[in-house]
């Protein structure tokens, strides 16, 4: 199993911060997609930063095409560490342009401050997470996975939220790490979720509510171990070097 990717912005950026962020072309953004999604056996698809509201609604078009495929949305706006103004994607016509692509989601995933933009709240205002996360259903994804470790204690919690199965809000809670601040950890746990739902071994149809929740629960453990074991590779942030491999994908 190899991923592919297409590229939809071009960043200005370091471990020290996002400086500026260049939207792609949306036809040549399309392009690539449709040529991948004509080439290969896809069976699971992660969205990213995505540069513009016309690159974001284009991607919701292409989810639209291919129902069969869970499509794993994290709704990149601005990173949560070090972030220029000029790098953002927060504007009126961005955050209307992430919610239509919010309703073709398999699995949604925003950290606080996305989901309070999402939900068209001041960023830092959501004290419930678990309301929260259930509220972001309402967009349309099947599922929501708000993230970031919230709350104080010595477990950090992610909630689940669900549109149908026995349990419609999950805890999926984890040790609470003192580290550093770090680069990259909710676009990584989205990849290595939408990786391990790529594996599923019928990926005719879209993954089963356990088949979520395993891989949900698989992501935070690769996540965690990395967390325990950052790289220092420039002057600003620490990066993570996770290691799925680790684990069993069955």
């Amino acid at each position: 199993m190899w991923g592919a990717a297409a590229c939809a912005a071009l960043t200005v950026q370091s471990t020290r911060g996002v400086r500026a962020v260049h939207a792609v072309d949306t036809a040549t953004l399309s392009a690539q997609v449709e040529e991948l999604l004509g080439d290969l056996r896809v069976t699971a698809i992660k969205t990213g930063a995505l540069g513009s509201a016309a690159n974001a609604d284009a991607v919701a078009t292409l989810l639209g095409a291919h129902p069969a495929i869970p499509g794993v949305v994290d709704p990149v706006m601005l990173p949560s560490q070090r972030v220029d103004p000029g790098a953002r994607l927060d504007g009126q016509g961005s955050l209307s342009a992430l919610r239509r692509l919010s309703a073709r989601a398999f699995l949604l995933t925003p950290n606080l401050h996305e989901a309070a933009c999402l939900l068209g709240e001041t960023p830092g205002s959501i004290d419930d997470a678990a309301a929260a996360a259930q509220a972001l259903l309402d967009l349309g994804a099947h599922a929501v996975l708000l993230k970031g470790g919230h709350g104080t204690g010595a477990e950090s919690v992610d909630w689940l939220a669900l549109r149908e199965g026995p349990e419609r809000l999950v805890a999926v809670a984890g040790p609470r790490r003192d580290t550093p601040p770090l680069h990259g950890t909710g676009c990584t746990l989205a990849s290595l979720i939408a990786g391990r739902l790529a594996l599923r071994p019928d990926a005719r149809a879209l993954p089963s509510i356990d088949a979520l929740l395993a891989a949900v629960r698989w992501a935070r453990a690769c996540l965690d171990e990395a967390i325990r074991a950052p790289l220092t590779v420039g002057h600003g942030l620490l990066v993570l070097a996770p290691a799925p491999t680790r684990h069993d994908p069955g």
